[in-house]
């Protein structure tokens, strides 16, 4: 398999392509639940209120999402998705044309202001154990893996992808920023003097 060629966006654990309505009603729904979490924050989103807000009935809501927990996913899967088109098809060092080790700096410096900007959606959603399965997670980690590789990066590649993604889950990052009072700017230098102790030939 060639590391050049850019990944196909997996559907959220893998379900079949949506329907034009129901994609529309998904789309409904998930636009009025990032709304109240604008408004009053991500502890503040329940089944009713969300079910209020964009004007359909509680069971179409848990249908939908089946849960508290299925929703806030759903919100990380949608946010997850956006950054990923960013990594994967927009302008370098983020996206395709830089050198590895720039758009691995990059992207964590992207998704640590993902983080700060949605942090509360995503510390609700990381919460599940399944987050590790499922396939926004799985595309993040293989985009990671590929430009390790890339870089020439000796060791367990797999293991290595985890570690440095460790660093920058939700509930960490805001712990780091609201409790012990760090910038994102300051996450994010760290982030990138991890990198370049791991990357070969680019240690300081």
């Amino acid at each position: 398999m060639s590391w050049d060629v850019p990944l196909v966006l997996p559907l959220a654990d893998g379900e079949p392509v949506e329907r034009a309505d129901a994609a529309r009603n998904r789309r409904l729904l998930l636009d009025a639940a990032a709304e109240l979490v604008q408004t009053h924050g991500a502890d503040a989103l329940t089944m009713d209120a969300l079910a209020k807000h964009a004007g359909v009935g509680k069971g179409t809501v848990f249908r939908r999402f089946g849960n508290r927990a299925g929703l806030m996913y759903a919100l990380l899967d949608e946010s997850d998705r956006k950054l990923q088109a960013a990594y994967m098809f927009g302008p370098p060092p983020l996206g395709p044309g830089a050198p590895p080790l720039d758009r691995l700096i990059a992207y964590g410096r992207a998704r640590l202001s993902f983080t700060e900007i949605e942090g509360d959606v995503l510390r609700a959603a990381t919460d599940q154990p399944k987050k590790f399965q499922g396939a926004p997670y799985a595309v993040t980690k293989t985009h990671v893996s590929m430009l390790l590789r890339q870089a020439g990066t000796d060791g367990e590649i797999s293991l290595l992808a985890d570690s440095l993604l460790a660093p920058l889950e939700a509930a960490l990052v805001l712990h780091q920023m609201r409790v012990l009072g760090f910038t994102r700017e300051q996450v994010g230098d760290n982030w990138e003097a991890l990198v370049r102790r791991v990357v070969p030939g680019v240690a300081q």
